[in-house]
């Protein structure tokens, strides 16, 4: 092909043909050419490793980066996820800077419940322990490898208590079986007399002599925007009057 290119050109030039254009036009191509199989070449040798790695696998639930998705396609150049949300993502391979697969072996769910600060956390404990029990007897028991315990206090913040527990299950169930811990606990918290905790806003009143009447500040704020308004008013028809 070489060849025949080369052929070409030298019967233009004898032809009086100014070859110049060609050649540089051939030479932006050449080179554009050269940018894009450079991708290319670095798309499919990055996706050569990461099969022999046996990184992900068709059906796999992974993420990318910001991207997460179920891998429908791959092929020699890019992969293809399917999001939660119906979404397709193409994604080159050469674009991949980590991968987190979550379909492998198993998966540990840790959740956290905030609780108000007169709790007992014993006994919060032992709440987790008997929905742990609970959930063994659950149609979905055989996909559960450890079942729901507490791991104490995570945290205590302006709300209130921070508690956690965590549970481990096979890849792909753990949607399911989160969603009804979360179902499990709020149950067994209300029967127990046990609230989530809530964000609060107090407000702090001026003190008062003893016998006196508090509302007095409430009253003298009250007459004080009601004279602003008032003097408003008037300043307004004034200026109506005087246009």
């Amino acid at each position: 092909m070489s060849i025949v290119t080369i052929t070409v050109l030298i019967a233009l030039g004898n032809m009086g043909i100014d070859i110049t254009p060609i050649l540089a036009g051939a030479g932006i191509v050449g080179l554009a050419i050269g940018f894009g199989a450079q991708t290319l070449v670095k798309d499919v040798v990055s996706g050569l490793f990461f099969l022999l790695d046996d990184a992900f696998r068709a059906g796999e639930f992974l993420e990318i980066d910001s991207t997460v998705g179920t891998v429908e396609r791959i092929s020699i150049r890019s992969l293809q996820l399917r999001h939660p949300q119906g979404s397709v993502h193409t994604i080159p391979y050469g674009g991949i800077p980590m991968v987190t697969n979550n379909s492998r072996d198993y998966v540990i769910v840790k959740l956290k419940f905030t609780v108000p600060f007169d709790t007992d956390v014993n006994k919060v404990k032992k709440l987790f322990k008997q929905v742990g029990k609970d959930i063994m007897e659950a149609p979905y028991a055989e996909d559960i490898i450890q079942t729901f315990k507490s791991q104490g206090v995570y945290d205590v913040n302006d709300v209130g208590i921070v508690v956690r527990g965590k549970f481990m299950v096979k890849p792909g169930k753990q949607w399911m079986i989160r969603k009804d811990v979360y179902a499990r606990v709020q149950m067994i918290f209300a029967e127990n007399g046990i609230e989530f905790a809530r964000r609060e806003v107090r407000v702090k009143m001026p003190e008062t002599e003893e016998g006196g009447d508090n509302s007095e500040p409430t009253h003298a704020a009250a007459a004080a925007s009601q004279a602003a308004i008032e003097q408003q008013l008037l300043e307004e028809g004034a200026g109506g009057k005087s246009s």
